[in-house]
């Protein structure tokens, strides 16, 4: 039986301004724990700035989102222009503030956000070739603002919740490892760390999407 592939989109390394480290992490485990395998990419870009993750403060330097997830990957990474949807089974997004401000801009402008062409053209031609897309954390907020009303959860923070809506998107209410899937649409969605969490129930979270998305796939 062949093994249904995968790919996860990384934006960086670190949570401040990269790709959030568990959650990535913890999304390919349960990607191998539940048989299947995956494919890493990254966008080829500088990011938007570079975080000191002791003090939170800016640093004078400057990094490439690809060259930052290739530490995540251990060097097996890909840029995302080599990415063509239609070579998986299923495409998922960790989160981090990466997301919110390499991927789209959504840290910077809140609701009135654009995401990058190239992120903008994933998600729209997985969606036109019926392939699932799974969100961690922020990355749902990208959703909604391609496809619509797709009804996905970043779990409770109103200000997130409001901006989803407004871009036409649904939001449900969830807690710790819980998911929503939007059946119509095929995505599932976590809120992993835009909750207060631990490292388990980021794990019990994204074992469930990676499940989840599996079965849609």
């Amino acid at each position: 039986m062949t093994k249904k592939k995968l790919a996860v989109i990384l934006s960086g390394c670190g949570v401040f301004d990269g790709a959030e480290i568990h959650e990535s992490v913890l999304t390919m485990l349960a990607i191998a724990n539940n048989g299947a395998e995956y494919q890493i990419f990254a966008p080829d870009k500088n990011q938007h700035h570079v975080i000191n993750h002791i003090t939170g403060e800016e640093m004078k330097e400057t990094r490439n989102v690809l060259i930052e997830a290739a530490r995540i990957a251990r060097g097996n990474i890909k840029p995302l222009t080599d990415l063509d949807v239609r070579d998986f089974d299923a495409i998922l997004f960790p989160g981090g503030f990466g997301v919110a401000k390499n991927l789209c801009d959504f840290a910077l402008k809140g609701a009135d956000f654009s995401v990058i062409p190239l992120v903008e053209n994933v998600i729209k031609s997985a969606y036109q070739n019926g392939k699932p897309i799974g969100a961690l954390c922020i990355s749902p907020v990208m959703i909604p603002k391609i496809l619509g009303e797709v009804e996905v959860t970043i779990g409770s923070d109103n200000g997130t919740i409001a901006a989803i809506e407004k871009n036409g998107g649904k939001h449900k209410i969830t807690t710790h490892g819980e998911i929503v899937i939007d059946n119509k649409y095929k995505v599932v969605t976590t809120p992993c760390y835009m909750l207060d969490a631990t490292i388990d129930q980021i794990a019990t979270g994204a074992d469930k999407l990676v499940k989840a998305i599996l079965k849609l796939a």
